[in-house]
């Protein structure tokens, strides 16, 4: 069987418009399908170079398949099930910035290039003070960055048209201007003139973004399916889920130059995103906090499987139709399609997605994620939400237990232990108080700024609640208590 390269794709070539920081799979099955369905609508007309900022790993399977690869995404839409596959043939090349820095560097003097995205992760967005232009690139990628761009000012003299679009894509908030703050203070760090800060701040535009798609990477356990009914071996091919959604914030409207949106691809340009990124926390990854822990504790241990429990998606369907989308500002229409669309990813058959490991860290998810809705509806209706502060109790039950093995508590569902997995000081928590009264452990909770954060004194019935609902999960059983909880 061939391998895929572009002996197979007769690919096409097209200026480099994009340069991006990052090989993974994430840019791989989210920006660049993107941008390579709106090349091959006639949209765009840009290819792409990966740029790998880091020493660890290589570039050998790039190189071997001439950059071409294979993006499957797969899941439920209006109720089916689809798989949908797409080679992308929009990658020029792929360059180490470390071992080939000429090569890479000489990217900052093309007149076709107009575009930087990247994907770090989160912790690549910082600013080190050690980092040293002399550095060829610097260690950091805002170093590297902050290099690149001086050495594009330089080349064409601080011309304002030469100014470059930044479209970063790390999981930080703000990611944008977390990155151009990163920049100037580099070139202050390392004393370059004036005019390029004027440069940076005038004629770059760096955008925050939101974007939204479960990528699961390489399916080694499915491959030698997936490649007989390809027609060929991709070692770079990469699987996600259906749904994508990039929002894009920037100043200065940015649509005209990067059209994604007329490829009927789910780019949507904006002059402020909270809206979106607060129906994305408070649906999709509040809906995940409000319910995993009740649905463990219930007997399922996947996502999917939960959907498929009719007590369990009852109580998610009735906590975020009934109580967290009245709490959003955007229309009513708009915030159930999303609602929908939750739904149906929840259901992906091709997502193995362990409750255990959304559980991790649930005390501050919680009060991130389900916290504002709660709170937000106790304002709008004068009341307590029954099923986000049934969600709380479910918590409160799945963290009880003052057994300690390493970095973890153990709690028990139905004999069988699992791990509890938080910060030291919710462990600790947990430890002290499990074994007090359910009302005084409720009441500790509750007190605990740490722990729920929400002001306890506007919500006088709330220990009431969260102490009957502690004791019917713990005399009934979770299955019963949800039951009662959705009549």
């Amino acid at each position: 069987m061939k391998t895929l390269n572009k002996s197979i794709t007769n690919a096409v070539e097209r200026p480099v418009k994009v340069l991006q920081f990052g090989e993974g799979n994430f840019l791989r099955a989210f920006v660049d399908y993107m941008i390579d369905a709106a090349n091959e609508q006639g949209v765009f007309n840009g290819n792409i170079v990966i740029v790998k900022p880091i020493a660890y790993g290589n570039l050998e399977t790039f190189h071997k398949q001439d950059c071409q690869y294979t993006v499957s995404l797969r899941g439920k839409e209006d109720g089916e099930t689809k798989v949908v596959n797409r080679i992308i043939t929009s990658v020029s090349d792929a360059i180490d910035s470390i071992t080939e820095y000429e090569k890479y560097s000489a990217y900052a003097k093309s007149e076709d290039l107009r575009f930087i995205v990247s994907n770090t992760t989160e912790a690549g967005i910082v600013f080190d003070d050690t980092d040293s232009f002399k550095e060829n690139p610097p260690r950091t990628f805002p170093g590297k960055l902050t290099k690149f761009l001086y050495e594009r000012y330089r080349y064409f003299n601080g011309d304002s048209t030469r100014g470059l679009i930044l479209i970063p894509c790390e999981l930080i908030e703000n990611n944008g201007g977390t990155l151009k703050q990163c920049v100037l203070k580099y070139a202050g760090l390392w004393k370059l003139e004036g005019g390029f800060l004027n440069w940076v701040n005038d004629s770059c535009i760096f955008c925050s973004t939101l974007v939204d798609r479960i990528v699961t990477g390489y399916p080694k356990e499915e491959v030698p399916d997936i490649y007989q009914e390809l027609g060929y071996e991709d070692a770079l091919l990469v699987t996600g889920e259906l749904f994508g959604l990039w929002v894009i914030e920037s100043e200065k409207d940015i649509s005209l130059e990067f059209p994604l949106h007329k490829a009927g691809l789910p780019v949507l340009f904006t002059d402020n995103q909270r809206p979106y990124r607060d129906r994305k926390v408070r649906i999709l990854n509040g809906a995940h906090t409000s319910f995993v822990l009740a649905s463990y504790l219930a007997g399922n241990d996947y996502v999917k499987e939960s959907m498929e429990d009719k007590n369990v998606r009852e109580f998610i369907t009735k906590t975020i139709f009934d109580e967290i989308l009245p709490t959003l500002p955007l229309p009513r229409e708009e915030l159930i399609m999303f609602a929908d669309s939750v739904l149906e990813r929840f259901e992906n058959p091709y997502i193995k997605h362990s409750l255990l490991s959304i559980s991790l860290n649930a005390v501050s998810k919680w009060k991130a994620r389900c916290l504002p809705s709660f709170c937000d509806y106790v304002e709008r209706y004068g009341k307590i939400p029954l099923h986000l502060t049934f969600s709380l109790a479910a918590l409160i039950c799945f963290y009880r237990s003052d057994v300690q093995s390493e970095k973890a508590l153990i709690g028990y569902r139905d004999g069988e232990s699992y791990k509890i997995m938080d910060d030291d000081f919710v462990l600790d928590f947990f430890k002290q108080h499990a074994k007090l009264p359910t009302r005084k452990l409720v009441e500790a909770y509750l007190a605990s700024n740490a722990l729920f954060g929400g002001d306890i004194v506007k919500y006088k019935s709330l220990t009431d609640m969260v102490t009957l609902y502690i004791e019917t999960i713990e005399t009934y059983g979770m299955r019963e208590a949800l039951q009662r909880v959705t009549r």
